[in-house]
């Protein structure tokens, strides 16, 4: 699918700011030579075939990575990564980062598991019931990314710098929170997403694959979808149009952490335990895959199926470089690699210079 950004084109004939309806009918865009859109269509499906070359190469390195339980094993791996590539994705199209997503993966599964379980288990104590705990999961990434939103939104706070704070904060309480431990003995609804199947699919591919098709279909035809896309493209020019600006990218960092949480119960339900380095150093991956996806760093553009593709790419990279038995610290070299040549990709779709 391709979501069609806002631009400040399309909001220059608009009443002002509050009242939300047209004066008249927006010009038409100026038009775009046939190269640029050709280049930019090129970029969105570029990992499609290059997603088959790999199939085809992991089929010639091992006789099993192409085995019905090899591939399924690649997207359960993928599912809870998924969760957290898409909400980066929704807050780089706003022009903003959150680099503490990595952390509220660690920190709110595992502030669920500490209220669940007894003190001989290392936990509160509090024992509250398993749905309980499973709704505070949620209500923790929605206060966190909250936090997030408030500081850069509304004290106008450089969000680099701030959530590079909070990853460490947020960091450093789960280690403290769980003393360093790992917790074992979670009720099975924690486990429930990456064990559970439909059609021998877990239950967390469904759930990724629903909100990425959820996302799509919300930036593409929904106006609060379309105005991330301004807010991105053209923050002033989206304010004038009668977006809420503030108000809009509140909600993304409040829908981020949200799906953040939600991908870190994923990733406890898929390891079978929540340690104090739950998430650590995800968001390079995540990063990578948001930007070989087509996730423009610069706001305004990108598509939900380029992010999807970014992951499905790199959980196959991994599972190949695994399956040819390849250390794991040249895999963090390879991803960091693969983000260098989508700049340089971006930068020659886009015809930009990169700030």
């Amino acid at each position: 699918m391709t979501d069609t950004p806002v631009t400040e084109t399309a909001l220059t004939d608009t009443a002002p700011p509050g009242t939300g309806t047209l004066k008249t009918p927006p010009r038409a865009p100026a038009a775009r030579s046939p190269k640029g859109v050709l280049l930019r269509r090129a970029r969105e499906l570029a990992l499609v075939p290059a997603l088959l070359l790999l199939l085809l190469l992991g089929a010639l390195v091992n006789d099993s990575f192409l085995t019905e339980r090899n591939l399924i094993s690649v997207l359960g791996s993928s599912a809870a990564l998924a969760m957290v590539v898409l909400a980066e994705s929704l807050v780089l199209i706003t022009g903003k980062f959150d680099l503490s997503l990595e952390s509220v993966v660690g920190i709110a599964p595992a502030l669920g598991a500490l209220l669940v379980l007894p003190v001989a288990q290392a936990g509160f104590g509090t024992e509250w019931p398993a749905a309980l705990a499973l709704l505070s999961i949620l209500a923790t990434g929605a206060v966190l990314g909250a936090f997030n939103g408030v500081l850069v939104v509304k004290f106008k706070l450089n969000a680099f710098i701030v959530t590079l704070a909070m990853l460490i904060v947020l960091r450093g309480l789960l280690v403290g929170a769980t003393e360093g431990k790992t917790l074992f003995g979670l009720p099975e609804s924690f486990y429930t997403l990456a064990t559970s199947t439909f059609i021998g699919i877990p239950m967390s591919v469904w759930v990724a694959a629903g909100a990425f098709g959820a996302a799509g279909l919300m930036l593409k035809y929904h106006r609060w979808g379309r105005a991330l896309y301004a807010i991105g493209g053209n923050p002033e020019a989206a304010r004038a149009a009668g977006i809420r600006v503030e108000r809009v990218m509140l909600g993304v960092f409040v829908a981020a952490g949200v799906l953040a949480a939600l991908g870190g119960l994923m990733q406890t339900g898929y390891v079978g335990a929540i340690n104090a380095n739950q998430g650590q150093n995800m968001i390079f991956t995540v990063f990578a895959a948001a930007v070989i996806g087509g996730i423009s760093l610069d706001g305004g553009k990108g598509t939900m199926f380029g992010a999807l593709t970014g992951v499905l790419l790199l959980g196959v990279v991994q599972n190949l470089l695994t399956l040819a038995q390849v250390p794991s610290f040249w895999i963090q070299a390879i991803y960091g690699g693969i983000i260098l040549v989508a700049l340089m990709i971006a930068r020659v779709t886009t015809g930009r210079a990169q700030d």
